[in-house]
């Protein structure tokens, strides 16, 4: 189902998106961990050899903690107070009932000026949706973000009443699951403005304004139905929205626009994030902005593909790096197996209860 936003919905059509189909692959007995794990790093091993190596792989011979990155600044990006200008021309789709923007129409949007980063521009010509220090592949969403919201189903993670950080959101779904499962704070990050401006801001808004006007009744939800009515201008902000922060910048000069801030920080309940992992060179900024960020008994969610090609990040890479700057106790919780091998990380404080 998607729908054209401009002030309210004027416009629905029947095209629901396909997802990827997504079955479970829970881990069992230590010793089947322990099977699992060593066979998914001999796959990740032998994809490493076999692969071609691309232009962003040229440091892959140094260890993810001498690496250098663009320290993009942060900025904390304000709600405007015309929530309707947000979702203005914007085409919204649903997907295990979230609502989230088109990302090809936003890109349209972008190339006649809307993108002041100019990062479409840059991946249309380059033809990649990764460019190191300049796009961070935001304006997509990625398939382990579902592996993560499926996780959160059947491990019955709560968020009720916890402060949630949802880094490197993209289109921000895992912290809108957040705030629907009643969490306290969610606060939202991505390397890029145009990213938190045109895609994850939107998919907040629109999932907010629905939360509060709440159209059609149960059924026609369960059955994918249009809904009977438009949704009414928002007047004032959904007291949803007021629970949430938007942030773009690196990591490490987000942790430190949040820690510096006049006014007193609370660490985060649960660190949310997906398809972050996979160039060595964020590592360290990664990790230490996890470390300086999360409460001293709070939980990171980890989402990541085994091995990610050309760039030579992964799961088993970013769990031995953990492991060298014993900070952290890891534990892969679940692996998918269907298509590209992918796997549920949890991270806590080594000393933590």
């Amino acid at each position: 189902m998607a729908f054209r936003f401009n002030f309210f919905i004027d416009e629905i059509e029947n095209n629901e998106p396909d997802t990827h189909d997504k079955t479970d692959a829970q881990l069992g007995s230590p010793k089947d961990k322990q099977e699992s794990k060593e066979k998914s790093k001999q796959t990740a091993e032998t994809l490493a050899d076999s692969s071609p190596r691309l232009a962003t792989d040229k440091h892959q011979d140094e260890t993810p903690s001498e690496k250098t990155i663009c320290l993009k600044a942060a900025k904390e990006h304000k709600i405007p107070e015309d929530l309707n200008k947000v979702l203005e021309n914007k085409v919204v789709e649903t997907v295990s009932d979230l609502y989230y923007v088109n990302q090809s129409v936003v890109e349209m949007m972008c190339l006649d000026g809307a993108d002041e980063e100019g990062i479409v521009s840059k991946s249309v010509s380059s033809r990649s949706d990764l460019i190191p220090g300049v796009y961070e592949g935001g304006l997509k969403i990625w398939e382990c973000t579902f592996d993560l919201i499926d996780y959160f189903s059947e491990a019955e993670i709560q968020f009720t009443n916890k402060k949630v950080l949802d880094l490197g959101c993209g289109a921000g779904l895992l912290g809108i699951v957040a705030l629907k499962g009643k969490a306290g704070k969610v606060h939202f990050q991505d390397y890029n403005s145009t990213v938190i401006e045109e895609i994850t801001l939107p998919n907040v808004v629109a999932n907010c304004l629905n939360e509060g006007n709440r159209v059609g009744n149960s059924d026609d939800r369960k059955t994918s139905k249009p809904p009977s009515k438009r949704l009414k201008k928002a007047e004032c902000l959904p007291d949803m929205l007021t629970k949430c922060r938007f942030f773009s910048g690196e990591w490490s000069e987000v942790s430190k626009l949040l820690l510096s801030s006049s006014k007193p920080f609370s660490k985060y309940d649960i660190i949310l994030t997906s398809e972050t992992i996979y160039n060595p060179d964020y590592y360290s900024a990664l990790h230490d902005t996890m470390a300086q960020l999360l409460d001293k008994n709070g939980r990171v969610y980890l989402a990541s593909k085994v091995y990610y090609f050309g760039v030579g990040g992964g799961i088993y890479l970013f769990e031995d790096f953990a492991v060298e700057r014993n900070v952290f106790r890891t534990s892969i919780v679940k692996v998918i197996d269907e298509g590209l091998q992918r796997c549920i990380m949890e991270m806590a404080f080594k000393d933590s209860s």
